[in-house]
């Protein structure tokens, strides 16, 4: 496609977008599956199934974080009832052997079966830790942590939980989920059945995006989600769609395209860009970024989107000047 340089994202028109940062619409939610080679208890998936619907609908915030620590618990102390009487389960290391064993059992782990851990810069607590899943999916501590290491075993929890979520079969894109996100979406935006079969409207790409990522479980979707929420909010999308090109176009490329450095450091140009325009503008969408990372952190969502948004903000800062912290 002619409007790609390189498979690099086409710069934004400037200054910059005026459109918000879409919210990340999957969560640390979901259903229960067998995730080592000793089944959980039936009992404890039921009740970390209950204790998840709990946290999506309850109203007070309080509860909410609640019920999330007490469904990740149910998840990790199911770990340790089979640790051959240990009674208590490192989750750092169940987290690990996890993915080994997927790897092991041919998971087409691209980067290998790693799990990363990042510690936030701080001298005192709470300290604040986050976790990288092979394939890209991001998770943070959810919980006041007075050290380093329960930082650590708090995004760890949290990771492990997800991971073990992602194994059961509700949570991969089937033909009957296709058919079902396609009615939802076309009644929440009262769209038009034969739009589906149109790849120019939005229901259209939904579709193709959903078609095209049979198989993959939710958390490999939203690994793929990630690059076109950050095309959005970088304003990638506009320019491209005015430069003619389609919307199938665009998802067949990235589709194919994984977020790397070299993607990063483009967006951090168009940042730079528009910083000589409007200036501030970095340090505003940084303040932002940090906010809304916080609040995806202490509700145990999914963080990669968020986090990719502050450091590129923080790469484009870097690059003008002195990177200041921001209160």
């Amino acid at each position: 496609m002619a409007s790609y340089s390189r498979g690099k994202p086409v710069p934004a028109p400037r200054p910059g977008p005026n459109s918000r940062s879409p919210q990340n619409q999957h969560g640390a939610h979901g259903e229960v599956g067998p995730g080592t080679d000793r089944p959980m208890p039936s009992q404890i998936m039921e009740a970390a199934i209950a204790g998840m619907s709990a946290h999506h609908n309850h109203p007070n915030e309080a509860k909410a974080k609640t019920v999330l620590k007490e469904a990740v618990d149910a998840v990790v102390n199911s770990f340790a009832k089979h640790s051959h009487g240990y009674g208590r389960v490192n989750v750092v290391e169940a987290l690990q052997e996890f993915w080994q064993m997927k790897q092991d059992r041919g998971a087409d782990l691209k980067n290998g079966a790693l799990v990363v851990y990042e510690s936030q810069p701080s001298s005192s607590p709470p300290y604040v830790c986050f976790v990288t899943l092979p394939g890209g999916s991001c998770f943070g501590s959810f919980q006041h942590c007075p050290t380093k290491a329960e930082a650590r075993r708090s995004a760890a929890k949290i990771a492990l939980m997800n991971s073990v979520f992602n194994e059961h079969p509700s949570r991969k894109i089937t033909d009957d989920f296709v058919d079902r996100s396609l009615r939802d979406a076309g009644s929440a935006f009262k769209g038009n059945s034969s739009e589906e079969n149109n790849p120019a409207t939005g229901i259209g790409a939904f579709k193709f995006m959903l078609e095209s990522n049979r198989g993959r479980t939710m958390l490999e979707f939203q690994e793929l989600m990630t690059v076109f929420q950050l095309l959005h909010w970088n304003g990638s999308l506009k320019a491209m769609r005015e430069r003619n090109c389609s919307r199938q176009e665009v998802l067949a490329h990235y589709s194919n395209r994984a977020l790397d450095d070299d993607m990063r450091s483009q967006m951090a140009l168009d940042w730079i860009a528009r910083e000589q325009e409007k200036p501030n503008i970095i340090k505003q969408e940084l303040q932002i970024a940090e906010r809304e990372l916080e609040h995806a952190r202490l509700a145990g969502r999914e963080l990669r989107f968020y986090k990719e948004k502050r450091d590129i903000l923080v790469l484009a800062l870097s690059q003008i000047g002195p990177a200041e912290s921001i209160a």
